[in-house]
């Protein structure tokens, strides 16, 4: 697809330095976490706006694709070259351009990767609260194209509620400044917004501007075990009806305790139908106080752990980290789903899920953000097992039933990319998609940016 004349003006923008063709190194650039792997037929590395517009220009006028990739964490294909073409690794536009204290923003580009800002940001006393898992990997600007969500969400919310500004390049080639530096902003439609969560598939982002937030002065871990998934989400209700929003509220269900347990060898009752992770954070006194109520409200817990000190808090946090790696324990393979339910129903869907793995002959852990709703549904199975591969798929389609009719939606935190898109419509109606599709024919006329992502 690349024609050795376009591979030569491609070396012209970015430097041949900067430009890979081996087929051994690009690989890596071939697939993202879900491994699906498609190969491109070229990675450029640009500097800066001016060589990306360059090579969108190019793109357009020639046909070809141009796939832009982060780190390459995404869990939904959204990196992934599916019609080769030029994959645009934003490695060197990895800078934080300044830190403001007084407005309390911070100007990044892309590549910088989101522990670093956070860590950047925690040095003067801020605090950037996005954090998906990925974070000591992923990069700002990956996180704000698939609206990145993390363990904070249910008190400080997504990515795009920290994006006030962009810069962006579209891909006939203008470069667009989008956005404000201030809270306040209602100007024109809101670009900012579309952008975060379009997957790349609109504009490539090349800077942002990130709002940020002081850094609470402390914060307690506390952890609870339940006999089953009932009593563990009415206790969630229970916390959220005492007007106590904790900054985390995590949960695991027996399978991903006894996986923990058993993989880890972590000090974990056994027995237990459902655990709670909770975190609660700001003013000392306050964290307190509310540390006292949840210990209160977590009465009907079998077990009851309240972290005294950082150390005794990284021991908590050990089986939470550790529960995705450890289920492959029940096997080979897993299809990892990310639905959202309202969080007063996830006991109904634990429910629901115990059924269909019973019906299947495959178990089906769940783990996830309880305050907010987003449940990590896991599929284990052998990918080779044809039976077992088509009865995974076959749950997913009753998964997503299921939630939507709950009044869910299919993915909260990973995206659509190529993984979801067979099932977007059954979430969003025809006319729903077809407007999405001539947003995207406005910003995109030759259809080259991030092809193949979203729409079936």
């Amino acid at each position: 697809m690349i024609s050795k004349t376009l591979l030569g003006k491609l070396s012209g923008i970015v430097g041949k330095k900067y430009l890979m063709t081996s087929q051994k190194d690009m690989v890596e650039f071939a697939a993202d976490a879900t491994e699906i792997a498609h190969m491109p037929d070229v990675v450029a590395f640009p500097e800066n706006s001016e060589q990306i517009s360059r090579i969108l220009r190019l793109a357009t006028e020639n046909g070809f694709p141009v796939v832009p990739r982060g780190a390459g964490t995404g869990m939904s294909g959204g990196a992934v070259p599916v019609y080769g073409g030029v994959v645009l690794a934003m490695d060197r536009l990895n800078r934080i351009l300044s830190v403001d204290r007084d407005n309390l923003i911070a100007k990044a580009e892309p590549g910088v990767i989101t522990a670093d800002l956070q860590q950047a940001v925690e040095a003067l006393g801020l605090f950037y609260p996005p954090d998906p898992a990925s974070l000591k990997v992923s990069t700002l600007g990956g996180n704000i194209a698939e609206c990145a969500g993390g363990l904070r969400a249910v008190k400080y919310g997504v990515t795009r509620d920290y994006v006030l500004g962009l810069t962006i390049v579209l891909p006939t080639g203008e470069i667009i400044k989008t956005g404000v530096e201030t809270r306040k902003g209602v100007a024109g439609y809101d670009l900012v917004r579309l952008i975060a969560g379009s997957e790349g598939t609109l504009a490539i982002i090349t800077a942002m501007t990130l709002r940020l937030v002081p850094k609470p002065e402390t914060k307690r871990t506390m952890v609870a075990f339940f006999e089953n998934v009932s009593l563990a989400v009415q206790t969630v209700s229970k916390i959220i009806r005492n007007k106590i929003v904790p900054a985390i509220l995590e949960f695991m269900d027996r399978l991903c305790i006894d996986c923990v347990r058993e993989e880890m060898h972590l000090d974990l009752p056994e027995n237990s139908g459902a655990m709670l992770l909770i975190e609660v954070d700001g003013h000392p006194e306050l964290v307190a106080h509310q540390a006292r109520i949840i210990e209160d409200l977590c009465g009907v817990a079998t077990v009851f752990r309240a972290a005294k000190d950082p150390e005794s808090a990284e021991e908590l946090w050990e089986a939470r980290r550790n529960v995705s790696p450890s289920l492959h324990k029940l096997s080979p393979h897993k299809i990892n789903e990310d639905i959202v339910v309202p969080r007063s129903r996830l006991a109904e869907l634990v429910s629901f899920l115990g059924t269909v793995s019973m019906e299947y002959g495959l178990p089906i852990p769940a783990f996830g953000h309880a305050g907010d709703g987003n449940i990590h549904v896991n599929i284990m199975l052998d990918k080779e097992d044809p039976v077992q591969l088509k009865n995974g798929h076959t749950i997913v389609r009753a998964l997503f039933a299921k939630v939507i009719d709950m009044g869910g939606t299919i993915t909260g935190e990973h995206g659509i990319g190529i993984t979801k898109a067979p099932y977007l419509e059954m979430e969003i109606p025809v006319e729903g998609i077809q407007l999405m599709k001539r947003i995207k024919k406005a910003f995109d006329p030759e259809g080259i940016l991030n092809p193949g992502k979203i729409f079936s």
